[in-house]
């Protein structure tokens, strides 16, 4: 009787280049699959910055280069002409000057009012209650859209308005005064309206950055026997620079560009006193007709604004 044979294990079959022993086609996919899917939700945003956003600045910086864009059939390549003609416009110099007082009034008041209240609301010498309802005063102006504060302002500043009321009850004036019209109040009228509108923000940001310094600091500092001034000057100022500094960045380049508060007050005028980069494009754009000229002042307010985002971003990575 002959003994049973016993067949010889078959070799595994080797595995295809490129795929690890035993995985199947099916997790393959579902691992490409994984790794695909963050794409996927990203997608609709990387559309519509796309759309929205990279492409009409691409027009606007091709624009720059032509003449006689949109309004005929065919456009002229004239280089940097459109650049020449606007920096040596007359009325574009004037108009960075407002631009830069309008700026830098409205960044350095929105920065002293937001501290001061902000120090107020942060007080301990105040109550909860009281807080609440100076914080909701405070906040006020933030909480307006650009048109109702153009509208408010429009009605105070009337030469019928309150404040010409008031002005004249206690005799600082003897007559009404047209704020918007006055060649030389126009440029300080809207900057008080800016103010206004803008320092909330600064305020709310300020606030945040008080409560979250260390009383021990300020403990230590009267342990020594430093006066109120140098606890201000020595504690709160640098605990602060971070925030003051990315804050004031950010208000240059949103002030900068500030358009619907000029154009429902002034209009950029009267004769160019209010006149802004804002406006002197939009004019050139709308009024004149002159896109390929519009489109160079808008590409030289983006390069300011795109050194001011840089700064903006380096600081941010250094505080990081």
């Amino acid at each position: 009787m002959s003994a049973p044979t016993i067949p010889a294990p078959t070799a595994p079959s080797p595995a295809r280049p490129g795929r690890p022993a035993g995985a199947a086609p099916g997790r393959r996919r579902t691992s490409l699959g994984r790794r695909l899917a963050p794409y996927g939700y990203l997608a609709p945003v990387a559309v519509l910055m796309l759309v929205l956003m990279i492409l009409p600045v691409a027009v606007v910086i091709r624009y720059s280069f032509f003449d006689n864009v949109i309004i005929s059939p065919t456009s002229v390549l004239v280089g940097l002409r459109n650049y020449v003609q606007i920096l040596t416009d007359p009325l574009f110099r004037t108009a960075t000057r407002n631009t830069a007082v309008f700026t830098g009034v409205s960044v350095l008041a929105h920065l002293v009012l937001g501290l001061g209240f902000a120090m107020l609301l942060n007080s301990p010498l105040l109550g909860r209650r009281t807080k609440t309802v100076f914080r909701t005063i405070f906040v006020m102006p933030w909480l307006l859209t650009v048109a109702i504060i153009a509208i408010l302002w429009r009605l105070l500043l009337d030469p019928n308005g309150v404040v010409n009321f008031g002005l004249q009850s206690v005799g600082l004036i003897d007559g009404p005064v047209a704020w918007f019209s006055e060649l030389n109040l126009a440029l300080p009228a809207v900057t008080v309206m800016n103010i206004w509108a803008g320092y909330p923000f600064f305020m709310v940001s300020l606030l945040a950055g008080l409560q979250g310094i260390s009383a021990d600091l300020y403990e230590a500092a009267a342990v020594d026997g430093a006066s109120w001034w140098r606890r201000f000057f020595h504690v709160t100022l640098p605990s602060l620079r971070p925030i003051i500094i990315s804050m004031a960045l950010l208000d240059v380049i949103w002030t900068s560009q500030q358009f619907p508060l000029i154009w429902m007050t002034t209009g950029g005028g009267p004769l160019e006193r209010t006149e802004m980069l804002s406006t002197y494009t939009y004019k050139l754009a709308f009024s004149e007709y002159q896109f390929a000229q519009a489109s160079a002042s808008a590409v030289i307010m983006l390069l300011v604004a795109l050194v001011l985002a840089v700064f903006y971003v380096r600081h941010q990575r250094a505080r990081d």
